[in-house]
């Protein structure tokens, strides 16, 4: 079985063809990132009218590296949620036409199920069950994973998610949008030792998290130190932030392992691709002997080819879950703990 996968969600457009024998054909990816940076963060409605120009022309580039047509393709799962209305409702449209010209099933598909499967595609996939750090530019969440659908929500952030403070704070150094991988690269040349940061909620006794005292305190040492900060200084200030973060999330992971027993742990999500937090998660792992996961670095940001995955995974399972009822809605906000197991 052949899907094609449609993810919209924000900021890129992807457009990915996953065979359930041979596994993934081809995928095709354009950012959104030089439109944005003008405006220091993503435009809604310049992001709707973006996947609109894009969708068709990667459509025809998957099915050339794929070297299949649109004929072949069995069925086509999309991103019905969570992301922005008007830029899932561009590749809820796109799917649900190409379904009806195709006369082939559509399947809404939800955007963090695909980061949370997105492992699954490595060479070297972990098994069921694991815990999950599901870390992005909008959420942090640790689930655990027992199946496809099968997702206990362990905690979350209770205000910014880990990739909106690393955004927030690169602006507060007068980085470029994107922040996260800005202020990391500007990190890796800081003193550890110059910035102390507040590790917010890392003895709560509990598996939630809080950025925004993080990124609040980044802002009072910005505002008092003098005009025309250093770049050594900004890389000490981006070194103190990314130490503070890292640290909150990888003790966390350590304390959710050893609360649920398990012995893999997987990492999905734009943040898991952060060098820093790979370090000390590998080197945590290697001193308490448990198996540490990371999707390939290409799908650690939105793709289609998670959302093909994700929709072959269900329609594996459930092959009535795709429907010829060409009709559709999104969903802005959907929690993944409201997915039942297919």
């Amino acid at each position: 079985m052949i899907v094609l996968g449609v993810e919209s969600s924000c900021d890129e457009t992807g457009l990915a063809l996953y065979d359930t024998e041979h596994g993934l054909l081809a995928h095709a990816l354009h950012s959104q990132i030089a439109m944005h940076q003008e405006y220091g963060g993503v435009v809604p409605e310049l992001a709707s009218r973006d996947h609109v120009r894009r969708a068709l022309p990667l459509l025809s580039e998957a099915l050339s590296k794929a070297a299949i047509s649109k004929q072949q393709i069995d069925a086509i799962a999309y991103t019905q949620g969570p992301g922005l209305a008007g830029a899932l409702l561009v590749g809820a449209s796109v799917a649900c036409g190409l379904g009806m010209a195709l006369d082939k099933p559509v399947l809404g598909v939800h955007h963090l199920e695909g980061h949370l499967l997105s492992p699954l595609l490595a060479s070297q996939p972990p098994q069921f069950p694991f815990i999950a750090l599901l870390v992005s530019g909008g959420h942090t969440q640790l689930m655990r994973v027992d199946g496809v659908g099968r997702y206990q929500l362990l905690g979350e952030t209770l205000d910014d998610a880990a990739g909106e403070a690393f955004d927030k704070s690169a602006k507060l150094l007068g980085l470029s949008y994107p922040g996260g991988p800005a202020i990391s690269r500007l990190a890796e040349s800081g003193d550890p030792l110059a910035y102390k940061f507040p590790r917010p909620m890392l003895h709560s006794k509990d598996l939630n998290f809080s950025f925004s005292g993080l990124k609040t305190a980044v802002l009072t040492v910005v505002r008092n130190h003098p005009a025309n900060i250093g770049e050594q200084d900004k890389a000490n200030i981006a070194r103190g932030f990314v130490d503070a973060l890292v640290d909150v999330l990888v003790a966390k992971c350590l304390t959710a392992m050893k609360e649920s027993g398990l012995q893999r742990l997987v990492i999905a999500g734009g943040v898991g691709a952060n060098r820093q937090l790979r370090a000390a998660l590998n080197a945590a792992a290697a001193k308490r002997r448990f198996q540490v996961y990371y999707p390939e670095l290409e799908f650690c940001t939105d793709n289609g080819a998670m959302i093909a995955f994700a929709g072959a995974l269900r329609l594996k399972s459930n092959p009535g879950l795709a429907t010829k009822d060409y009709g559709f809605n999104v969903r802005p906000r959907w929690p993944l703990q409201e997915l039942a197991a297919a």
